[in-house]
C-alpha cells in the first residue's frame, strides 16, 4: 500500500513539473533540485535511509564493490544509503529472481538473454533517461538491452562471444584467415585446432554467414529455421559436408570445454575458438604474445564462407520491487558509466559496452578483448527459442563423429530443422 501511495504522490509531482516546466537555466536548476528531493523524499517516507540488495558473479563482487563505496561517498549528503552485495551467479540470475521476486535484488548483474523474460514477468520496466544510456553505449549493446526498442537494462560489458585463439610461433597473420590453412599448420606440426560442436552456441559458427536464417519467433518461444534448404547458393547438405570434411581433418579435435583451456595450455591445442575466459589458458601455453582475431573463413559449397558467432553482453538491471527503485536505477546508472567500465576493463579485463571505452587505445593491447571485438562485426545476438540446443547437440555430436550410421545428409538436416522449430 506504501508503494502505490508514494507512486500515486510521485505521478502527481511529474505532472506538476511536466505542466511548468522551461528552458532555463532557472527552472533546469530547480529540476534538478526537484530530482534530488524526490529520492529524499523517497528515502525519507521508507525509513528514513537506502538499503539495495546487489547481485552479481562472485568473483566479480570485487570490482563492483570499489565503485559502490564511491557511489555511497558521493551521494552520502543526500541520503543514507547501504549497499548490500550478494554472490548470484548471472547465469542463474532470471531464475532465482523469480522465484521470490519481494526477497529478491534491487540491481543485479545478468546476460542479455535473460533480458525477455524479465521484461515479459514485469520484473523490468523501462529505463529512466534511456536516451542519456543509449546515446553512451554501443549500438549492438543497446539492442541487447532493448525490448521492442524499448530499453529496459543497463548495458555493461561487451565482451560474452567467441574467436579464434593461435599461437604465433606456428600462425601468421595471413594463415588464421582461413579454417582450411589453420588445420593443415596444426596438422603438419602434429597439433590441433580446438572447438567444441555438441554446443548450439559454437556450432552457429558454421550456419551464419550462409544466406540461411534461424531464429525465435514473435511468441519469444518457438523457432523458426531453413537449414535443411536445397535451394540458395549454399544449401543445408553443404554445410554438412563441410563440417564433415573438418571432422575428418586430421588438425581437427572436438573437445569439450573443460578439455580446451587445458590442452591449449599444455600446447597440444595451438588453435582454439573460445572466448576471453580462456585468455589465461593462451597466455600459459603460447606465451604473452598469444594471437587472437575474428574466426576465419571455412570451405562450403566451393566457396569461402566467413564463420559468424553469436555475440552477448552483460547488463544491470533495476528490480520494478525494488522499494528504493530511484536510487537503485542511479545506483545501476553509476556502475555502468564510462568511468565504472574503464576501472571494470583495467581490473578484470572485461570489454566495455560504452561506446568512449571501447576505442581505447588499451583495448587493442589485450589480444583477447580486441579479437571479440572485431568478430562482433560478424555475430548476432542469441535470441532462440529453447528447443534449439538439444537438436544441435545430437546434430554436432554426430558431425563430429564423422556420421557413423551413413544417415543420408538431407536427412540429417531434416531431422536437425524439425527438432529445432518443434512448437
Amino acid at each position: 500500500m506504501k508503494k502505490r501511495i508514494w507512486l500515486t504522490v510521485m505521478c502527481c509531482i511529474l505532472a506538476v513539473s511536466a505542466m511548468s516546466g522551461c528552458n532555463s537555466k532557472k527552472d533546469a536548476d530547480k529540476d534538478e533540485s526537484v530530482g534530488l528531493k524526490k529520492l529524499q523524499t523517497q528515502s525519507e517516507e521508507e525509513g528514513g535511509g537506502v538499503s539495495l540488495k546487489f547481485w552479481c558473479d562472485e568473483s566479480e563482487m570485487p570490482m563492483f564493490q570499489q565503485r559502490i563505496d564511491q557511489f555511497i561517498e558521493e551521494n552520502k549528503s543526500e541520503a543514507s544509503i547501504e549497499v548490500t552485495c550478494e554472490p548470484v551467479s548471472a547465469a542463474v540470475c532470471k531464475d532465482t529472481l523469480l522465484s521470490d521476486v519481494d526477497n529478491g535484488a534491487d540491481v543485479f548483474y545478468l546476460p542479455d538473454d535473460q533480458l525477455l523474460a524479465m521484461v515479459t514477468s514485469g520484473v523490468l520496466e523501462e529505463v529512466p533517461d534511456a536516451s542519456k544510456i543509449s546515446g553512451r553505449n554501443l549500438e549492438g549493446a543497446v539492442e541487447a538491452a532493448s525490448v521492442e526498442g524499448k530499453l529496459y537494462a543497463y548495458p555493461i560489458t561487451a565482451d560474452n562471444g567467441y574467436f579464434l585463439y593461435y599461437d604465433k610461433r606456428y600462425f601468421k597473420e595471413e594463415d588464421v584467415k582461413t579454417l582450411d590453412r589453420v588445420l593443415d599448420i596444426c596438422a603438419e606440426n602434429g597439433k590441433k585446432f580446438a572447438m567444441k560442436w555438441s554446443s548450439g552456441w559454437y556450432l552457429y559458427s558454421f550456419f551464419g554467414g550462409t544466406g540461411m536464417e534461424m531464429g525465435v519467433n514473435e511468441d519469444g518461444l518457438t523457432n523458426h529455421c531453413d537449414w535443411n534448404s536445397k535451394k540458395g547458393k549454399i544449401k543445408g547438405t553443404d554445410v554438412a559436408q563441410a563440417l564433415l570434411s573438418i571432422a575428418k581433418h586430421p588438425g581437427f579435435m572436438a573437445v569439450e570445454d573443460e578439455e580446451r583451456g587445458k590442452l591449449m595450455q599444455e600446447g597440444k591445442a595451438i588453435a582454439a575458438v573460445s572466448g576471453i575466459w580462456d585468455a589465461e589458458a593462451a597466455k600459459n601455453g603460447y606465451g604473452g604474445d598469444y594471437g587472437a582475431c575474428k574466426l576465419p573463413t571455412y570451405t562450403c559449397g566451393g566457396e569461402q564462407v566467413q564463420m559468424t558467432s553469436f555475440k552477448g553482453y552483460r547488463l544491470l538491471g533495476v528490480s520494478s520491487y525494488s522499494k528504493h527503485k530511484q536510487w537503485a536505477d542511479k545506483l545501476a546508472d553509476y556502475l555502468s558509466d564510462e568511468e565504472s567500465q574503464k576501472i571494470y576493463f583495467e581490473k578484470s579485463q572485461h570489454g566495455p559496452s560504452n561506446s568512449n571505452a571501447a576505442e581505447s587505445d588499451e583495448i587493442d593491447k589485450v589480444p583477447a578483448i580486441a579479437a571479440v571485438m572485431e568478430q562482433a562485426d560478424y555475430a548476432q545476438l542469441q535470441q532462440v527459442g529453447q528447443k534449439y540446443w538439444s537438436p544441435m547437440v545430437v546434430f554436432g555430436n554426430t558431425m563430429a563423429a564423422g556420421n557413423p550410421n551413413n544417415t543420408p545428409l538431407q536427412d540429417l538436416m531434416d531431422q536437425l530443422v524439425s527438432g529445432i522449430t518443434e512448437s
